[in-house]
């Protein structure tokens, strides 16, 4: 029901009812319930509540006007906030009044007094809210959170996660020979340390890819002179993918990750990418299959070297006094030392290590440590690698053109019940210049397959529109897919028989196919 009254005249009505509702009986009270409620128009519970309650505040007391804030204060404070490197709301309502100081002091500013005092009287929340317009049209870069299934699927372990693991725990990294650019192609090595022993193995490959780190762990295994029993990664998407988990998950291997931005989780083999291959190799620049071969020559020589004739250090405890922290070592030994004190490795590979260490002569092995630096000092280039040799690339691309296609065929279509579809129902867009791109592949490995559709289309105008890209992208995942065994062979083919790693147990069977 609408109000009969208007909003003074029932001011007043409750004014002159609500000290005789106040004072009457029950009775009474109902009849002056039932003339208000006829009066007013209003319900009987809503009536109850204005006789019952106590009268407001003096309406004729004048309320205080809001303090309005104009484009002069605006502008004023957009200038302060500028000056202050754009802090927050609550921090600059603090630095105001020493800022608004040291900026008249210096000639900077000249503010009008009333807008000085509202700038001095404003409120945290006011500030922000007179600089919203203006951080909403500044950029703001967000930290992008990877939030792969790989990722997702592999735990992370700390440095303190390492509860003195058996002999086999392994931290796998890469190291860049790039030396100070980042452009182009160049050799990385794939470094491997045991965290029980400290044995470290080294790998060099062509380009930084899934496939290719895949068939370096196979060399690695049959490298190391213990089982493998797991590994542990950083964040690298050369690591962190499906490849790689689909891997360790086929071999048993447990595969674990360390934290984001914190080497000190990867703290062993982070120590060994210095003491050992930066140590050997140094931070020059090298790229192609010859520097791969001869960096794999140095790494036979080193392993063998730092393993049986380079004792280390390994902590023992560490207890923090106050400020300083106090560390206490086991004797200095060798891998070798270790493995054989070890009471986990059994009997048959302490006696290889025994037998191949007799044979070993650490003076030999330095000569060819010396004689495989100068071999490779020779080869740094300082930006791009040079052409491969011509007799190894004749021998490399025998077979390129048709192994890549025993995985380019892929069903169109999503599988069902029936077979998979594995012909091609359109003309191939490469047909004709595919041996040319495998022998850019040849030159550069680790070339992106939009830098050589550029190359393509630059070539041949108008041949390659930019929608062949996931084609190209694909044939030439599949390509490195499957000459991953020949990529790392190709840098490993210098080893020498006496060179062989030491292969346990199951692995001799896969040693004695050839696969290096």
């Amino acid at each position: 029901m609408p109000d009969l009254l208007t909003k003074e005249a029932k001011t007043q009505l409750l004014g002159a009812l609500r000290e005789r509702y106040r004072l009457a009986s029950k009775e009474e009270k109902s009849k002056v319930l039932d003339e208000f409620v006829a009066v007013a128009g209003c319900h009987r519970k809503h009536a109850i509540r204005l006789l019952a309650t106590a009268p407001p505040a003096d309406l004729t007391t004048p309320l205080v006007a809001r303090r309005t804030y104009d484009e002069a204060v605006r502008q004023a404070l957009l200038v302060l906030w500028e000056a202050a490197d754009r802090i927050c709301g609550k921090r600059l309502q603090v630095l105001l009044p020493s800022l608004i100081s040291a900026l008249e002091q210096h000639g900077h500013l000249d503010l009008d007094p009333t807008v000085r005092q509202r700038l001095l009287t404003a409120s945290a929340a006011t500030i922000d809210r007179l600089l919203a317009p203006v951080r909403s049209g500044t950029s703001r870069r967000k930290k992008r959170k990877t939030t792969t299934k790989p990722r997702q699927e592999v735990p992370v372990r700390t440095f303190a996660d390492w509860k003195d693991p058996l002999p086999g725990f392994l931290e796998i990294d890469f190291v860049s020979h790039g030396g100070s650019s980042v452009q182009g192609t160049f050799l990385w090595s794939l470094a491997a340390t045991d965290v029980c022993t400290g044995w470290t193995e080294a790998i060099p490959l062509v380009a930084r890819e899934q496939s290719l780190v895949v068939e370096a762990l196979e060399v690695l295994r049959r490298q190391f002179p213990m089982p493998i029993l797991g590994i542990d990664s950083d964040n690298d998407s050369a690591f962190l993918n499906d490849t790689l988990v689909a891997y360790c998950r086929q071999e048993r291997l447990e595969f674990t990750r360390s934290r984001a931005y914190q080497k000190n989780d990867q703290a062993w083999i982070e120590q060994k990418n210095g003491a050992v291959v930066r140590r050997f190799v140094g931070d020059e620049r090298y790229a192609g299959l010859v520097a791969g071969q001869c960096l794999a020559q140095l790494y036979g020589a080193v392993r063998l070297f730092v393993n049986y004739f380079q004792p280390s250090f390994k902590l023992r405890s560490k207890v923090r006094v106050g400020a300083k922290v106090k560390k206490v070592y086991f004797k200095p030994a060798t891998p070798c030392e270790r493995l054989l004190a070890h009471l986990s490795v059994t009997e048959e590979i302490k006696q290889r290590l025994r037998s191949e260490q007799s044979g070993l002569d650490p003076l030999a092995l330095l000569q060819r440590i010396r004689e495989s630096q100068a071999a490779l000092a020779s080869l740094s280039t300082g930006t791009q690698a040079s052409g491969p040799d011509r007799e190894s690339l004749e021998q490399f691309l025998r077979k390129l053109p048709d192994l890549w296609r025993q995985g380019e065929a892929r069903p169109t279509h999503r599988q069902g019940k029936g077979p998979r579809r594995w012909w091609r129902t359109r003309a191939d867009p490469f047909d004709g210049v595919w041996a040319e791109v495998l022998l850019w592949l040849q030159e550069e490995p680790e070339a992106t397959a939009k830098s050589l559709l550029d190359r393509l289309e630059g070539k041949y105008p108008g041949r390659f529109p930019p929608g062949q890209l996931r084609t190209l992208q694909r044939r030439i995942r599949q390509w490195r897919r499957v000459m991953a065994r020949e990529l790392i062979g190709a840098c490993l083919e210098g080893e020498t028989a006496r060179e062989r790693p030491i292969v346990v147990g199951a692995q001799k069977q896969e040693a004695a196919k050839g696969v290096v």
